[in-house]
């Protein structure tokens, strides 16, 4: 899933990368990508029809982590990992591999060879013009630059000047639209009896050509009780969306003379019911309509408990909550809570029309029905979007995952 509003923009805009020819083909087409463990499938979407199509799977070097197409569409850079999720156990695979997106079909073909990675990636993005990819590391936080080659295939990594404050489990890495700041969004982790609280905050250097410089750390309250996941830009107004994972929240930031305002403008709540938390929630991905005037995000819960000498859902809010963005101030106000039809989507994408939504729910799990037990399998569930910004389920996709997981789905226009 693609959480910068701005590649949309820029994609619609028809933007050529050099050596490439600027003729397009018929808008409209979109591609969508998602994941089972190291298999990344390729389905045809139907926008108007709210269908995916299956087509082909290419298989990466190990388990699918994010993904990011060149700005020109005709590439996507897939990062990969044989580690656990999180603190769990780690593997020694890692890497960013390219594939040439094929601009009628949107079928995926190698490009190049994979270029091998240090640790886990969590997230990665290109920068504005598609020069450098930014990968975000979790464990240990950490975040580095890489060129990208003159044929599109991912190079070596561009040396810092100096040390980066990547703070306390980095989740996601994007770009300012004019290309000036990399903001690093770092989770910080949850207290516990045994443990201290990790502070969370979002940590924004200066850019330039693949160069990070003069990191400054927007963390109220010094991080504590503040854990951002992921972000998303207003396409127009100088106005930033943060979803709070660890305190159910949706903040609003404002830029200012190419800063951040350290203040946060307004909070919103992400569930229905913020008072009547049945299992650990946690706020994901979130976006913003291609038109400005809506805002969307994920709500995920998928503890369990034993019932019938099985583990089922103990409950919660698996949800995609949507807000009205006031178009003078930039305030988010909630206006619908719409469950997913499944556990955990971990993550969503808006087609570039703004009229269909897709979420991908990572996991099967079991849920009680009476005295019952039915397994709700993963897959990805089809919302349409009205002209009001609300949402409408479609249909949704079972996919059995095994003993792998989906991790990362997204569309691409063609």
């Amino acid at each position: 899933m693609f959480s910068r509003r701005t590649f949309l923009s820029l994609v619609a805009g028809s933007i050529a990368a050099p050596g490439l020819s600027s003729a397009q083909p018929a808008p409209g087409k979109v591609a969508l990508y998602a994941n089972v463990g190291a298999d990344l499938t390729h389905y045809e979407v139907d926008v108007a029809g709210a269908q995916l199509t299956r087509q082909a799977t290419v298989t990466l070097p190990a388990a699918v982590q994010y993904a990011w197409p060149h700005v020109s569409r005709r590439y996507l850079y897939v990062a990969t990992s044989s580690s656990a999720p999180g603190y769990g156990a780690a593997g020694t695979d890692h890497h960013v591999t390219a594939f040439r997106i094929d601009p009628a079909t949107g079928a995926l073909a190698p490009h190049g060879a994979p270029i091998r990675l240090p640790t886990r990636p969590i997230h990665m993005t290109t920068d504005i013009p598609s020069e450098n990819i930014l990968v975000a590391f979790n464990n240990p936080s950490a975040l580095r630059v890489y060129r990208i080659n003159k044929d599109f295939t991912p190079g070596e990594e561009v040396i810092q000047p100096g040390p980066i404050d990547a703070g306390i489990f980095a989740h996601q890495i994007l770009l300012t639209p004019d290309n000036r700041l990399a903001i690093l969004v770092a989770r910080g982790n949850e207290g516990s009896p045994a443990k201290a609280e990790d502070p969370g905050a979002l940590k924004v250097f200066e850019y330039k050509a693949g160069v990070l410089t003069n990191a400054v750390s927007v963390a109220p309250n010094g991080g504590k009780d503040f854990g951002p996941r992921h972000l998303d830009f207003h396409p127009t107004k100088p106005w930033i969306y943060v979803s709070v994972e660890t305190q159910n929240k949706m903040y609003t930031y404002v830029m200012a003379g190419g800063r951040i305002g350290p203040d946060i403008a307004y909070r919103a709540e992400t569930l229905s019911e913020p008072k009547n938390i049945r299992a650990r929630q946690a706020a994901g991905t979130v976006h913003v309509h291609p038109n400005g005037r809506f805002l969307y995000g994920a709500n995920r819960a998928q503890e369990t408990i034993e019932f019938q000498g099985q583990k089922v859902f103990k409950g919660g809010e698996n949800s995609i909550v949507v807000y009205s963005i006031d178009q003078s101030t930039g305030e988010p106000t909630p206006i619908q809570h719409i469950e997913t039809g499944a556990i955990h989507p971990r993550t969503f994408h808006i087609d570039p029309s703004g009229r269909m939504l897709v979420a991908q729910h990572n996991l099967p799990v079991n849920v009680r029905d009476g005295d019952a037990v039915k397994a709700r399998p993963a897959g990805l569930s089809v919302f349409r979007i009205g002209d009001d910004g609300r949402l409408s389920f479609v249909r949704k996709y079972d996919i059995d995952v095994g003993d792998k997981a989906m991790f990362w789905m997204g569309m691409v226009p063609l």
